[in-house]
């Protein structure tokens, strides 16, 4: 239920976000905390000036977190995996391994030790860019430390090889003994308010409620049990798969709600064609998002504040969310347009369709939020103790599988649901897509402080769009001269999927032959140069790493 598994698979964090000011070391890798995660980047920040904590920084470009670290490693875009490797090649060549943690609670140790023998810093230096001194310097320091936790977002799972960086991680973490305690863990951030919840809502393909399996039979059978009807037991797409599914006719209709992905998904021109072609588009959002408006019916949803339910934090924590206001003269709760929706599709409660079903008093009952929770404390047992009145106290981090269980902090103290946790071999291998003598630079994409994802929201504010630069491709000073161009200029950005123009901002936040875009901006859009090539286990596409050529715009 909440094994380690559970963990890589949901996104939640180990550990608790109190728990950051009492760490010792903290490794942040692929996440720019204090721009993406702004209040949990200050706790980082406020334990490094109250107690000393220290601060290891791996990100290609220098964030701002890093004025605050003891160490900044630049990988190349793409190459975490092998920096990770030699990070725990150092750990077992100077014993800092804890062995007691491996013997008692781990297995597969031997495995991962041998797979990780050869990718000594220098090996990994020759791949990643990173000195080997500064790698044998970050083994050391967080192989030493008592309480040491990573945290990691998108810029560690957005690769072809983004479940094998996570399974790195996970081995790091196992073989210091930092699982299972406070102050330590491996801490993935999630990038909504509401991410984790509906992660756990099984918003994928593969899971019902709490992670369960579609294709384990007993889990189905539980479920239909709970539902009173019949489910399938074959794993759906998931939206990677889903766009290529309806580029090719095998998705005829899509029902997309709060999600803009003609912005968000990698390779926009082939996300555009895919919501283009598909026969009958449906989008519910409280936005008209550049997906809506390819839209055949627009359903116009209430927002947050407008609405009643419970949102579940990146720390796992179940929040209850009261409505503060009501929602605009034709705009409806998500709940309330799904039930109204199945109540003219002839939905019976029975979980059944019919034909020549009337509306009226056997409809599909419109239900409050609590009673929806209610029944999601029965589909999943690690929310089962948690309930509206516990909530009106506070919040929850499952799981809490009793009425009188106060919820946890700190996942795996008690030991891992599946007996021993394993190791993990891990061989790195290169990004999908590397630079060449066409594209010489390497692209990778991500946000800023005061922007927001898509900028379906944020972009409305005009506070904010003052005080926010727009976009810019990022580009070594080195580089900028070599192209004979300066700061400010306007670039013509090209990738083997789109090209863009903006202007160029010349910082040496980030190394030569590397560019950053932020993907927020419709006018500039990133996601017309990344690639959807994706991890072969979780689809997830390769959003952080292309190749692109950069030149001057004429005229």
């Amino acid at each position: 239920m909440t094994g380690l598994v559970t963990v890589l698979g949901s996104g939640a964090m180990s550990n608790d976000i109190a728990g950051i000011a009492d760490i010792d070391v903290m490794l942040v890798i692929g996440s720019n905390t204090t721009e993406t995660h702004p209040i949990i980047g200050l706790r980082m920040k406020q334990a490094v000036k109250k107690h000393g904590a220290k601060i290891i920084v791996a990100d290609p470009r220098r964030i701002k977190l890093a004025d605050h670290a003891c160490l900044w490693l630049s990988q190349k875009p793409g190459t975490d995996g092998a920096l990770i490797n030699a990070i725990c090649h150092v750990i077992i060549r100077e014993n800092l391994n804890d062995q007691e943690f491996i013997r008692s609670r781990t297995e597969n140790y031997e495995a991962f030790a041998e797979a990780v023998a050869d990718c000594t810093p220098e090996w990994a230096e020759g791949i990643t860019g990173v000195p080997a001194e500064d790698i044998e310097k970050a083994a050391k320091i967080y192989g030493s430390a008592e309480k040491a936790a990573i945290f990691y977002t998108m810029g560690i799972t957005q690769h072809t090889s983004g479940t094998d960086n996570v399974k790195s991680l996970a081995n790091l973490a196992l073989m210091t003994g930092n699982l299972g305690k406070p102050s330590a863990g491996l801490n993935p951030l999630r990038g909504q308010n509401n991410v984790q919840g509906a992660s756990d809502m099984a918003c994928a393909p593969t899971v019902f409620p709490g992670y369960q399996r579609v294709d384990d039979d007993g889990v189905r059978k539980r479920f239909e049990e709970l539902w009173g009807c019949t489910l399938s037991g074959k794993p759906g797409l998931t939206a990677t798969e889903m766009s290529r599914a309806m580029v090719d006719g095998s998705i005829e209709a899509m029902w997309v709600m709060g999600e803009n992905p003609v912005m968000s998904d990698p390779n926009m021109c082939h996300a555009r064609e895919a919501f283009s072609k598909v026969k009958f588009l449906v989008v519910q959002d409280i936005f008209l998002t550049e997906t809506a408006e390819l839209a055949d019916v627009v359903l116009p949803a209430a927002a947050y504040a407008e609405k009643e339910g419970t949102f579940t934090n990146t720390e796992r924590r179940v929040q209850r969310v009261r409505q503060a206001l009501l929602p605009p003269k034709g705009a409806c709760s998500d709940l309330s347009i799904i039930q109204a929706i199945s109540d003219r599709m002839n939905y019976d409660r029975k979980g059944s369709w019919s034909d020549d079903f009337q509306p009226g008093s056997d409809r599909m009952e419109v239900a409050e939020a609590e009673e929806i929770f209610n029944e999601i404390t029965k589909a999943w047992p690690a929310v089962a103790g948690i309930n509206y009145k516990r909530l009106e106290e506070g919040g929850i981090q499952w799981p809490c599988p009793a009425a009188d269980h106060p919820g946890t902090p700190v996942l795996f103290e008690n030991g891992f649901p599946r007996g021993l946790a394993s190791f993990t071999p891990i061989i790195w291998r290169d990004p999908e897509e590397l630079p060449d003598e066409e594209y010489p630079f390497i692209l990778t994409t991500g946000r800023v402080l005061y922007q927001y994802h898509t900028g379906t929201m944020t972009r409305r504010s005009q506070v904010i769009e003052k005080a926010d630069r727009g976009p810019v491709i990022e580009m070594n000073p080195g580089d900028v001269e070599k192209l004979q161009i300066k700061d400010g200029d306007r670039v013509r950005v090209a990738s083997r999927r789109g090209t863009i123009m903006l202007p160029v901002l010349a910082t040496d936040r980030i190394s030569q032959g590397v560019t950053f875009i932020p993907f927020h901006y419709k006018e500039a859009a990133a996601n017309l140069l990344t690639n959807d090539a994706c991890d072969p286990e979780c689809k997830i596409p390769e959003a952080k790493v292309c190749a692109v050529k950069v030149e001057k715009a004429s005229g």
